[in-house]
Formats: C-alpha cells, structure tokens, sequence
C-alpha cells in the first residue's frame, strides 16, 4: 500500500502494483505499512476452533500467519510474487520457511486440493479492474465445501493501494460462487485498516448462481 496514514510515502520508482518490482521496492526500503507485525485476534480465533484445512495464502507478505497456522497443525502454504517479500518472510519463519513459496496467484495450481483460502490484503492490493479475476480464481481454486475466510477492507479511496471495496460490490463478486457465514467487525486493525475492515467467513457454493 502506497500511503502510511501518519507521513507520506516516500518517492518510488515503480509505481504498478501489478509489476513485482512494485512491492520488491517497498520490502526492501522498508515501507510496509499494512503489515501488522503479528497475526489478528480473529483468525487466532477461527484456526484455533475449526478442523486444520489445506490452505493457501495468497500476497503473503511477511506470512507471521503461515507460522501461527502451522503451529496448529494446519497444511498452510504461503505465495508472493514479489521475490523481496518471500525472502523476507523465509527468513522469519524459522522450520516453515519451505512453505513460502514465490509464484503468481493466477498461475499458481497447489499440488492437493484446497480446503480454505485466507484472505489478508491481498484483494486491497490490486486494482478494481482486477477483482472480477481474483473472484473467479478464488472459485476455481476451491472446490464445494471449502472456505474463503479473512479480513476485506470496505473503503472508497479514489486511488491505492490499498483499494477500497463496498459492501455491495464484494457481494456482487462473491455471492455467484459463495455463500457468507460470517460477518464481524475487527477490533485490532492496524492504522491503515482501522475502522473499515471485517472478518468474514464464506463457504464455496455446490454451484455458481446464474
């Protein structure tokens, strides 16, 4: 994401958020201001009372979730495709580091099938014009059954990162493919999030609505 609330960001080469340079540059300089250093109270919550799940986080960033996740067990693997990211989040993952893995979100295939996708930043990240295919992957990704589980941030920035989504329009990109179990307010975001992000829970449809 482009702007830390309390100054403004510093001047950067490349400003695509497409182009893995992009967020290469922001690792390196150390202008991170969506990451959190930790992992959020809800999802310690969820992974801690439901069944472990094979799942993919996807722009992962520094991945403190990936560790926490496999900590309880769970089958997690984490992608970036930002070379600068992975090799930032491997060098904080100690024995999980493996499960970091550099590889785009649209291209990726997992070698077994998914049971939860978890969703932290990373739709932000990418531009509204971009989202329909982010929904579409998420619904290729899982089979019936399986869960989209996360943080959304609900906003209108006129530009980004982080890009700004309402509550209307997530729904007309998931509700084809996902039912929503859960919808909670998130009592612990970081300054960039605060007071515009919620936990939900979705569960993939038996079939896409027409």
């Amino acid at each position: 994401m482009d702007e830390a609330p309390s100054s403004p960001a510093p001047a950067f080469a490349v400003r695509d958020p497409l182009d893995p340079a992009f967020w290469d540059e922001r690792f390196r300089r150390g202008f991170t201001p969506w990451d959190r250093g930790g992992v959020p109270q809800a999802l310690r919550q969820f992974a801690a009372t439901a069944a472990p799940c094979v799942t993919l986080i996807p722009g992962c960033g520094a991945a403190y979730e990936l560790a926490a996740l496999c900590e309880l067990g769970w089958d997690a693997t984490a992608i970036d495709f930002s070379p600068a990211a992975v090799a930032q989040a491997r060098a904080q993952l100690g024995p999980w580091q493996a499960r970091v893995i550099e590889a785009d979100f649209f291209a990726y295939t997992p070698p077994v099938p998914l049971q939860l996708i978890y969703e932290r930043a990373f739709l932000c990240a990418l531009p509204p014009a971009l989202w329909p295919q982010v929904a579409a992957r998420y619904a290729a990704l899982l089979p019936a059954g399986a869960l989209l589980a996360g943080f959304f941030f609900f906003d209108s920035t006129p530009k980004g990162p982080p890009f700004g989504i309402t509550p209307a329009r997530l729904d007309a990109l998931l509700s084809p493919h996902f039912e929503r179990l859960e919808d909670a307010a998130v009592s612990d975001s970081i300054a960039v999030f605060a007071g515009k992000e919620r936990w939900q829970l979705w569960r993939r449809r038996d079939s896409d609505a027409s």
